[in-house]
């Protein structure tokens, strides 16, 4: 039972670093309601990269500025820049606190919208859709990536269950709110979740699996794969092709191998794992670097910039921070990030994170004596890590398109 805990909280882990390696050296804003979602995005966020977050104050409920002062500790906490807004509904009802507080975010500077719905949700909004008699465009459901308001709108944790998730609050011990509403079956949502999810539970296990492969389907069919190509390479700042060369650019991509490669507008595109990947276009040999206690440090052979902050129980312990060398992985790494878990090779942590082949051999390492300290995307050996009352030095691997 422990470990089906631990590996359902590190779905969540995993999640959170796929979304980061997604939107390199982008402005990341979490919207935090201070539910147990929500939470659980913002930490797993924050312990990996510099976010901020935005709550929106309702007033729907009676405890709104409990919420609020809630959101306030936890932010201060975690060191993650909070803002508050408050709205006023000319109607109190669900859909007009999702319209206010999307004007909100709206208002928000951000490269990234991060928020936290999960697979549950989509099921649900799924199921809600389809009985209401909606057509194609209403049964797609939540995309994970989309354009909004001149950003992006992210949603990391789309393919993740309520259960994992509240398995990796347990296990950070973090706590939550509770919307007292969410009792209720009044509300069309909560009476799917509390009545009929269970039911569909007893005949159908992975029901809610099935909705968002279904969704999945129906926004594939309604956008098509041109559409789709397009909102991927918006989403990364890339321009539009034209005609001719997105249909070429689809024909390489459909029979793509290992190898293909395509390039446009400066960046090179892969396919992995059935997903479209941007490859970083190296600039020459890369020799390895000493780091002696620069805040930046560019890498242009590697295509990018090595940043280091401190944070308060979190990153490298000081102490080790001197002799730090960056380098290339050269074979045979191992990486030990949790004291309760084994030591294990980079090639199977990378593989557990989905991170493409070619990336792995141009990731700059952090070395001392020969040692391997700390890898993008996975995070500090335990050996090395700081303690929680001292602060730590967490680096940061930004790629520049």
């Amino acid at each position: 039972m422990a470990s089906s805990r631990k590996r359902s909280s590190a779905e969540v882990a995993a999640a959170a670093r796929r979304a980061l390696r997604q939107f390199p050296g982008k402005r990341i804003v979490v919207g935090l309601s201070g539910g147990v979602d929500s939470v659980v995005l913002l930490h797993a966020l924050s312990t990996a990269a510099k976010v901020r977050a935005v709550h929106v104050h309702h007033g729907l409920s009676p405890n709104a500025d409990a919420w609020a002062r809630f959101c306030r500790r936890l932010c201060k906490r975690l060191g993650v820049p909070l803002t508050v807004r408050r709205v006023t509904l000319a109607k109190r009802s669900e859909a007009a606190a999702r319209e206010a507080r999307y004007g909100v975010f709206r208002g928000i500077d951000f490269d990234v919208l991060a928020l936290a719905h999960q697979l549950d949700d989509q099921a649900e909004t799924v199921l809600m859709r389809l009985l209401r008699g909606a057509g194609v465009q209403g049964a797609g459901a939540m995309r994970p990536v989309t354009r909004f308001s001149g950003g992006t709108l992210a949603r990391p944790l789309l393919e993740t269950s309520r259960e994992s998730i509240l398995a990796y609050a347990r296990e950070q011990r973090l706590d939550w709110i509770e919307d007292e509403s969410n009792a209720s079956d009044a509300f069309a949502r909560n009476f799917i979740r509390l009545r009929i999810a269970p039911l569909l539970a007893e005949r159908y296990p992975r029901w809610r699996e099935a909705l968002a492969r279904a969704a999945r389907h129906f926004s594939e069919r309604q956008l098509g794969e041109k559409q789709l190509l397009r909102e991927f390479l918006a989403s990364r700042s890339l321009k539009a092709p034209s005609e001719a060369k997105l249909v070429e650019m689809l024909k390489q991509l459909g029979s793509a191998g290992p190898r293909t490669l395509i390039e446009h507008d400066g960046a090179r595109l892969r396919l992995y794992r059935g997903q479209v990947r941007l490859d970083g276009k190296a600039k020459g040999e890369f020799q390895p670097v000493a780091w002696r206690g620069e805040r930046q440090l560019e890498l242009p052979a590697l295509g990018g910039e090595l940043r280091f902050r401190r944070a308060k129980g979190r990153g490298i312990d000081p102490r080790f921070a001197k002799g730090l060398t960056i380098g290339l992985r050269s074979g045979g790494e191992r990486l030990q990030l949790d004291a309760r878990r084994p030591r294990r090779t980079l090639k199977n942590l990378f593989q557990e994170a989905g991170v493409p082949p070619w990336e792995r051999e141009r990731l700059p390492m952090l070395y001392r004596g020969g040692e391997l300290v700390w890898a993008p995307g996975l995070g500090v050996d335990v050996r090395f890590q700081s303690a929680k009352n001292s602060s730590g030095w967490v680096p940061e691997w930004r790629v520049s398109c």
